[in-house]
């Protein structure tokens, strides 16, 4: 368990490192410059999920929506981590104490997608 935890957290900044970077990438090669100037307020990370796939959906895809996929996944990251855990202890050990106590943790996680 311990190394597939591993494997999700390094997948997670991984995954999130190469979006940034492309993003990043992307916008020197467009304006000259490596930073960008725009805000993400006023949301909560499911409001900002949801607004980014919206986007990609519609075909609107920007140097900005790259990066904001990066920090989606590293965001995410932990939540999956958790998830992971409760499925392990779950069906892997069958420990009804640890699939409670993670579970509990994971309604958290989830609640707080939901709070600004």
């Amino acid at each position: 368990m311990d190394v597939l935890i591993g494997y999700i957290l390094l997948a997670g900044v991984f995954i999130s490192m190469a979006f940034i970077a492309a993003g990043l990438l992307w916008q020197y090669l467009i304006t000259g410059k490596l930073g960008l100037d725009y805000q993400i307020i006023g949301m909560n990370l499911a409001q900002f999920v949801a607004t980014e796939v919206r986007a990609v959906a519609a075909g609107r895809v920007y140097p900005e929506t790259v990066i904001n996929w990066g920090i989606l996944s590293l965001m995410l990251t932990p939540y999956f981590r958790v998830l992971a855990s409760v499925v392990y202890f779950m069906v892997g050990l069958k420990n009804v104490k640890y699939t409670a106590f993670t579970a509990f943790v994971l309604l958290v996680l989830t609640y707080s997608l939901f709070l600004r």
